[in-house]
C-alpha cells in the first residue's frame, strides 16, 4: 500500500511537470525591483507544493529557513529543509566562488528546478528577494494558501551598482518600539539594501540605554511637552502640550534589532550625535555642558546652541558611551553626527578659547574639527570608522573618515576629491519627510514642516555619483541613502507613507545599472509591488503608484 500511493505522489507530480513544462512566459511574468543586471525568459513554470524540498550547502541554513518560513503559508505545509554539501532538493541555495561581486547572485528557474547561486550567503539571500517577486504576492500574506502555486522559468544573474544602500530612522524626534523597526528592517530587505542608519540620539531625545550613564535614559529619554503643528516654521507660533513624551530602547532590545537585521544581511550604524544636538544628554549631565546649565531636553524642533564642551572630562564620558555603542553594535561603521554645531557657546567659554590656543587652532571651527578629530582617534583605535555629515568637512576633515553628504552633493564632490568615501544623501532627492506633491496639492498631505516636495520620479532620477568627478575620484562614491527625519511623523503608519514608494525608487538607483534604469518601466513594475504593499499592510503613498495615463 506505501508502494502505491508513493507511486501515485511520483505519477501527480510528473504530470504537473509536464503540465507546466510549455507554457510561455512573457516579460509580464517579471515585474522585479531593483531591475535584474540581466534577465532571460524562458519556457515553462515550476510547480510548489507540499512535497518541495529545499536544499542547501554549508553556511546557508538561515537562508533556508528565511526562504521556507515564506513560502510555507501559503502552501499549507512546513517545507523540508535539507543540508546537502553537494544539494540536490527541488529548490537548491549553493555558494559559488565564481561569482565576483560577494552581494551578486544568480537565479535559475525550470519546471523541475529552483537554483539559487552566491558567492556570499548576502548574495543568496538577494536571489532569495527577486525569486519572492516572481510569485503572487498573497504568499506575503499568512492568512491566504494558495491552490495552484507556480514560478516562471527564467535564468537571471544580477549585482548591485553600490555597495552601501541604505536608509535612515530618527527616533529621536518621535520614537517607535521594536516591533515598527523590525517591520522596517523587513522593507529593507525586501529591496535589497544593505544598511539601516539608526539615529538614536538628539535634542528632543536619548533613545539607547547607557549602563554607566543610567541618567541619559532616565532624564534624556523623556520632555515634558511637545511642539504642536508647525511651531516656528512658516510663520506659526511655538506652541506646546503639556503631555511627558518619550521612551529608548534597552540593551538587550539593542541586541535584539541587531540580531534581527543580520539575519537579513542588513548592517546596523548606530549614531550618536556630537558635539551638537546634544540637549537631552546635556540635561542628564549638564556637567559636560559649556555653560552647566540647567538644560532640558527639546520640546520643539530645529537647532540649539547646547553643544558638549572640549574638556578632558566630556571626552571620557563619550569614551565611555562610544564603548558600550560598539559594544552593541558590530557595524564598521559608528557615525557621530557633527551638523549643524552651533559656535556661540565655545566662543563665550574661556575654556574652549583656552583649547583653542593650546592646539593652534584658528577659530571655532578648527575646534569642532579638533573635537571630531578626538573621537575619531579613540573609534580608529577600536577597529572602527567614523561617519559624519558633511559639516565636518569645515575646520579640516578627520583623516579617515567617512562623508555623508546631505547639504546637496557640494560636499560628497569635496570628501571624493580629497579621497574620502562618501554616501550621497542629498535633501534634494533622499529626504523623504518632504511632501511628495506640489505645493497646491498638498492640503490633504499628513502635515510636514516644508512645503519642499520630492515626487517617486525625481528620487528614480537621482545619480549619485556627480558627473564632477573623474573616474578615479568617481570610486570613493560607495552610495545613497534615504533619510527620514521624524518632526512630524508622531506614528508609524505616517512614517510608512512618507517612505513608500520613494525608498523603492531609490532601490533601483543604488542596485540596478545605469543603463537599465527606465521610468517608465519602474512605475509599471510599481504596480506589482504595491500588491504586495498591500498583503503586508504597509500604509503607502497610492497617489504615487497609480499608473500614469
Amino acid at each position: 500500500m506505501k508502494i502505491l500511493s508513493f507511486i501515485i505522489v511520483c505519477l501527480f507530480a510528473i504530470s504537473c511537470t509536464n503540465q507546466y513544462q510549455n507554457i510561455e512566459n512573457s516579460i509580464e511574468d517579471y515585474q522585479i525591483i531593483p531591475i535584474p543586471a540581466t534577465l532571460k525568459v524562458k519556457k515553462g513554470r515550476f510547480v510548489l507544493n507540499s512535497n518541495t524540498k529545499i536544499s542547501y550547502g554549508e553556511g546557508l541554513n538561515g537562508e533556508a529557513e528565511y526562504l521556507a518560513e515564506l513560502l510555507s503559508p501559503s502552501i499549507g505545509a512546513r517545507l523540508i529543509v535539507d543540508s546537502h554539501e553537494s544539494p540536490t532538493g527541488d529548490i537548491r541555495l549553493e555558494l559559488d566562488s565564481s561569482i565576483s561581486n560577494k552581494e551578486g547572485y544568480t537565479l535559475r528557474v525550470e519546471p523541475n528546478s529552483v537554483v539559487i547561486l552566491g558567492s556570499s550567503p548576502a548574495g543568496i539571500f538577494y536571489g532569495i528577494q527577486s525569486l519572492r517577486q516572481l510569485l503572487p504576492a498573497e504568499i506575503e500574506n499568512s492568512r491566504t494558501e494558495i491552490s495552484e502555486l507556480t514560478i516562471p522559468s527564467v535564468e537571471i544573474n544580477d549585482e548591485p551598482r553600490y555597495a552601501y544602500r541604505g536608509m535612515h530612522l530618527d527616533v529621536g524626534r518621535h520614537f517607535f518600539p521594536v516591533e515598527s523597526v523590525k517591520k522596517y528592517l523587513d522593507l529593507i530587505a525586501m529591496h535589497k539594501m544593505n544598511t539601516f542608519h539608526w539615529h538614536l540620539t538628539e535634542d528632543q531625545g536619548w533613545r539607547i540605554e547607557i549602563k554607566k550613564y543610567p541618567r541619559l535614559t532616565e532624564v534624556g529619554a523623556f520632555r515634558s511637552g511637545t511642539a504642536i503643528g508647525l511651531a516656528g516654521t512658516r510663520n506659526a507660533p511655538y506652541t506646546y502640550d503639556d503631555v511627558e513624551y518619550g521612551g529608548f530602547y534597552t540593551q538587550e532590545e539593542i541586541k535584539e534589532v541587531v540580531s534581527y537585521a543580520a539575519a537579513r544581511h542588513i548592517t546596523v550604524i548606530p549614531e550618536i550625535e556630537l558635539p551638537g544636538h546634544s540637549s537631552a544628554a546635556l540635561a542628564a549631565y549638564p556637567e559636560f555642558g559649556n555653560t552647566g546649565g540647567p538644560y532640558e531636553v527639546a520640546k520643539r524642533w530645529g537647532i540649539f546652541k547646547e553643544t558638549f564642551a572640549p574638556t578632558e572630562e566630556t571626552f571620557a564620558f563619550l569614551e565611555d558611551v562610544l564603548t558600550e555603542v560598539m559594544d552593541l553594535f558590530p557595524s564598521e561603521y559608528i557615525h557621530i553626527g557633527g551638523d549643524e554645531v552651533l559656535k556661540e557657546e565655545w566662543e563665550e567659554s574661556s575654556y574652549a578659547q583656552e583649547v583653542i590656543r593650546r592646539e593652534n587652532l584658528k577659530n571655532e571651527d578648527e575646534l569642532q574639527s579638533y573635537f571630531i578629530r578626538r573621537i575619531e582617534k579613540f573609534l580608529n583605535g577600536h577597529g572602527r570608522t567614523i561617519i559624519g555629515w558633511d559639516e565636518i568637512l569645515e575646520g579640516g576633515i578627520a583623516p579617515n573618515a567617512t562623508i555623508m553628504s546631505w547639504r546637496g552633493i557640494e560636499g560628497g564632490i569635496a570628501a571624493a576629491k580629497q579621497q574620502h568615501t562618501v554616501i550621497m544623501t542629498p535633501g534634494t532627492h533622499c529626504y523623504f519627510d518632504y511632501y511628495q506633491v506640489p505645493e497646491e496639492e498638498q492640503e490633504n498631505e499628513p502635515l510636514t514642516g516644508s512645503t519642499e516636495f520630492t515626487t517617486v520620479e525625481k528620487v528614480y532620477s537621482y545619480e549619485p555619483t556627480p558627473s564632477e568627478l573623474n573616474e578615479e575620484e568617481a570610486k570613493y562614491i560607495i552610495g545613497a541613502q534615504g533619510n527620514v527625519w521624524t518632526e512630524y511623523m508622531p506614528t508609524w503608519d505616517i512614517v510608512e507613507y512618507r517612505v513608500l514608494p520613494r525608498m523603492t525608487a531609490l532601490s533601483e538607483v543604488v542596485w540596478s545599472s545605469e543603463k537599465n534604469k527606465d521610468w517608465e518601466g519602474f512605475h509599471k513594475r510599481l504596480q506589482h509591488l504595491a500588491k504586495r504593499y498591500d498583503e503586508l499592510d504597509y500604509n503607502y503613498a497610492k497617489h504615487s503608484i497609480i499608473q500614469t495615463q
